[in-house]
């Protein structure tokens, strides 16, 4: 027998109350990570109007370094009665957390969940760099010695192959990060607020890994960010500009957690998106029609671009042309005479790319900002906002929020 995914948690949970530190390059905030996870949740109580003591549930991801209990007690909170963790996926976790805090709260087990990441790059490590190990392990012992040490090395053989497939170009995935670039120009939070690039400087950056170059690949900076959640009901109390959470699905599929085993599945080319694509529509009741627009996890540009054809914004194959002609841009940012200017603006704060890299979660803050009307780049009447995780993890997650 077949069972249907028929429940969900459908504008039930709403989100009060956004924070973040701000962001520096790796190892320049000059604070432990676990001070930066306090900082982002006491900037969200406070920009929810809510006393900190209050907050009763912790949910993040990637088994983040700063446990509750030890939250708990730096926030003097009484008691807390909730508290989730999505275990591997890195960056894929983001809306798989925020999708259990609001299961959490759903259930009754508590009113006010803080999600939350806190990085520290230049305190634990630089995520994009390959580290020595005394032993391999597991995948591991198959792809290092072959030369495959780092993500931006696994992903570019994606890539390359969907350049063979479909004919996707260097200048294309250029799209994805001149529109970011744009966008945190506008944005005195982001890393590159100040430092424009444009697609003829894409395109002369250094290689990294064929066929990424350097503006190809995400920031890696320190910081922290959170946001609270709670029921719909009390949301009211706190906020005129609720943002609901309309739907939130995780999971992964075939074979798409083993780099090795990867290579030899169907779904090869995408971010992983396709085996839940369907549920996250279903659940929300919408279409990728209704969308208006989107934060979309940039550990590269190309992932981005079968992010967009995972979730059926165009279809496979033809993620290049869809990055094309400003359609990724804000009307108020896009080229004079752009043919599709302001068709689907999506990370409207910069992104990974140009505003921060913690770990994603920025981008479910901005989704949230876009909504409330208080972004440094709106998009003009926006209702609906989805938030994509860490393409081509696994488990993997997608959300989608609506004011």
């Amino acid at each position: 027998m077949v069972y249907e995914y028929d429940r969900n948690i459908r504008d039930r949970v709403a989100v009060i109350g956004v924070g973040e530190t701000e962001y520096t390059k790796h190892g320049r905030i000059g604070r432990p990570e676990f001070r930066l996870a306090l900082e982002a949740i006491l900037a969200a109580c406070a920009d929810a109007g809510l006393e900190p003591r209050m907050l009763d549930g912790f949910s993040s991801y990637s088994a983040d370094r700063n446990d509750p209990n030890r939250l708990s007690t730096a926030l003097d909170l009484p008691h807390y009665a909730f508290a989730s963790m999505v275990y591997g996926g890195g960056g894929g976790g983001v809306c798989a957390a925020i999708g259990n805090a609001a299961a959490g709260i759903v259930a009754g087990y508590a009113n006010f969940v803080v999600v939350y990441r806190a990085l520290a790059q230049g305190e634990f490590g630089r995520f994009g760099q390959s580290r020595r190990g005394g032993r391999l392990r597991g995948q591991y012992a198959f792809n290092v010695p072959q030369g495959l040490m780092s993500p931006a090395q696994f992903l570019a053989m994606k890539m390359q192959r969907h350049m063979y497939e479909y004919g996707t170009t260097s200048a294309q995935l250029g799209q994805i990060a001149v529109a970011a670039n744009k966008h945190a120009q506008n944005n005195p939070r982001a890393v590159m607020n100040g430092r424009p690039i444009t697609l003829e400087d894409h395109q002369n950056s250094r290689m990294i890994a064929d066929p990424y170059r350097l503006y190809d690949c995400c920031l890696e900076t320190d910081g922290a960010a959170a946001m609270i959640l709670t029921t719909a009901e009390i949301a009211r109390d706190f906020t005129d500009t609720p943002v609901y959470l309309s739907a939130s699905v995780q999971g992964s599929g075939h074979r798409q957690g083993n780099v090795v085993d990867g290579f030899w599945h169907d779904d090869f080319m995408s971010s992983n998106y396709t085996t839940m694509v369907d549920r996250l529509y279903s659940a929300a009741g919408m279409g990728p029609e209704d969308i208006d627009c989107g934060q979309f996890y940039e550990n590269f540009t190309g992932q981005v671009l079968t992010s967009f054809e995972d979730h059926k914004f165009c279809e496979v194959g033809e993620g290049g042309p869809f990055c094309e002609g400003g359609r990724l841009e804000t009307t108020a940012v896009a080229d004079p005479g752009a043919t599709h200017a302001g068709e689907f603006p999506i990370n409207t704060s910069g992104g990974n790319l140009s505003e921060a890299y913690t770990h994603g979660f920025n981008l479910a803050v901005e989704a949230v900002r876009q909504l409330r009307g208080d972004s440094s780049n709106p998009v003009e009447g926006a209702r609906t906002c989805i938030v994509a995780a860490g393409p081509a993890s696994a488990p993997i997650s997608t959300a989608i929020f609506r004011n």
